[in-house]
C-alpha cells in the first residue's frame, strides 16, 4: 500500500511512535502521531488539512497528538494521546478510497490509536474508515456510534468559560458579558447557542461565508465582524477562539482586550512565553485542552457503548477542572497553562506506573 515507518523524530519530540502512512493510488498522505499510552491506547482525531509542505504537517501532528495526552490525562480518561494528519485539501482529495486506506493503516497498530473526527473529517468519514478498522470512535448513531461530538465539544467550552467567570467577575454566569467567538464552524455555532441562552452578547466572524450565513440565519441578534484581526481588538470581556491553532500570539496578545480567553481551539499558544505575556496583561488563560476536552469525553465514551447523558456528565465536570486548576495556579503562583501541565503529567506518571504491575 505504500511507506509505513516510523521516524526519529518521536524520539526528539518525546512521542513514542510517528508513523508515516501512504497510498498512491488513493493519494492518501497521513501522518499518525502517538505521544503516550502511558493510561491506555492513544485516542485523537484526524485532521484533513492543505498543509503547505510535509513539514509543516508533521510539526502540527507532533503538537496535537502530545496535546491530546494532557488533554484526556485531565480528562479523566483511561486513554493515552495520538493524533493523525490527512496532507491534502479535502475537497479535492476524499474519497471512499482514500478513507479505507487510512483506515487500514489504524488498523495496523493493532490498537495502539483510535482515531476520530476533527478538522476536515466528519461522523460520515469515521462510518467508511471503520469499515476497514475497529479503532475508530465519532461514528454516526445508526452505526452505533456517538455522532457529532462538537455538541460536547462546545458544551465543554461553555463550563470552562463559567468557571472562568466565576474566578474573575465571582460569578459563573455569562450574563451581561460581550464574548467574541472566533470561528463559527462546528464548535462555534453550538457554542454562540449556549451563550446566548445564558444571556451574554455575543460578537463573532468567521472566513466562510457558509458559517456566517448560517448564524444569520439561526441567530440575528449575533453581531458578525470583517475578520479575527478586529475581533480580538474589539471590547469584549471573553475571547474564545474556536478556529485552527496559534489564535494566541506576538500581535494578538497586546491587542486582546478581553480579561478571560476561554475557546476550543486546539494549540491556541502560537509559542512557549505567550502564557507569561498573557498573565503579564491580567487576562486569564484557560487551558485549551482542558476546555475543549468534550469532544473527546464524547467519542471516548463510544468505546464502551454511547451513553449521551453519561457523556454529558462527563463533560460538564470540565467547569470542575478548570477551577481546580484555576485555584492551583493562583495557589503556586504560576500560569493556569503550567498548572494545568502540572496536573496532567501528574496523573499520567501516578496512573500509568501502574502499568508495571503485571497481572499475569
Amino acid at each position: 500500500m505504500g511507506v509505513f515507518a516510523s521516524t526519529d523524530d518521536s524520539v526528539s519530540t518525546g512521542h513514542e511512535q510517528v508513523v508515516f502512512c501512504q497510498d498512491k493510488q488513493s493519494g492518501l498522505k497521513a501522518i499518525i502521531g502517538i505521544y503516550s499510552t502511558a493510561l491506555g491506547p492513544a485516542l485523537g482525531g484526524t485532521r484533513f488539512y492543505p498543509y503547505d509542505n510535509e513539514d509543516a504537517a508533521l510539526a502540527d501532528v507532533l503538537d496535537l497528538s502530545r496535546g491530546m495526552a494532557y488533554k484526556n490525562a485531565l480528562a479523566g480518561l483511561d486513554l493515552g494521546g495520538g493524533k493523525a494528519v490527512i496532507w491534502g485539501d479535502p475537497e479535492q482529495i476524499k474519497s471512499e478510497a482514500l478513507l479505507r486506506a487510512y483506515g487500514r493503516f489504524v488498523e495496523s497498530l493493532g490498537g495502539r490509536y483510535y482515531t476520530a473526527c476533527d478538522v476536515g473529517t466528519y461522523v460520515a468519514d469515521m462510518d467508511v474508515v471503520a469499515r476497514e478498522t475497529r479503532y475508530v470512535t465519532g461514528r454516526s448513531v445508526e452505526h452505533g456510534g456517538a455522532g457529532d461530538s462538537s455538541i460536547l465539544t462546545a458544551w465543554g467550552v461553555f463550563q470552562g468559560m463559567r468557571a472562568a467567570a466565576e474566578h474573575v467577575w465571582g460569578t459563573p454566569s455569562l450574563r451581561g458579558r460581550r464574548i467574541g467567538v472566533a470561528g463559527l464552524g462546528k464548535v462555534g455555532k453550538y457554542l454562540t447557542g449556549h451563550l446566548l441562552d445564558d444571556g451574554a452578547e455575543v460578537v463573532a466572524t468567521d472566513v466562510n461565508p457558509k458559517a456566517l450565513a448560517w448564524v444569520r440565519a439561526n441567530h440575528p441578534q449575533v453581531t458578525l465582524v470583517d475578520d479575527a484581526t478586529t475581533l480580538v481588538a474589539a471590547d469584549i470581556d471573553v475571547y474564545a477562539p474556536c478556529a485552527l491553532g496559534g489564535a494566541l500570539n506576538d500581535d494578538t496578545v497586546p491587542a486582546l482586550r478581553a480579561k478571560v480567553v476561554a475557546g476550543a481551539a486546539n494549540n491556541q499558544l502560537a509559542h512557549p512565553g505567550i502564557e507569561k505575556l498573557l498573565a503579564d496583561r491580567g487576562i486569564l488563560y484557560t487551558p485549551d485542552y482542558v476546555v475543549n476536552a468534550g469532544g473527546v469525553i464524547q467519542v471516548a465514551d463510544e468505546i464502551e457503548g454511547f451513553n449521551f447523558d453519561r457523556a454529558k456528565l462527563r463533560a460538564t465536570r470540565i467547569y470542575d477542572t478548570t477551577r481546580e486548576i484555576l485555584r492551583l495556579a493562583d495557589a503556586e503562583g504560576v500560569p493556569p497553562a503550567v498548572a494545568a501541565d502540572r496536573l496532567a503529567e501528574r496523573r499520567m506518571a501516578d496512573v500509568g506506573r501502574l502499568r508495571a504491575i503485571h497481572l499475569r
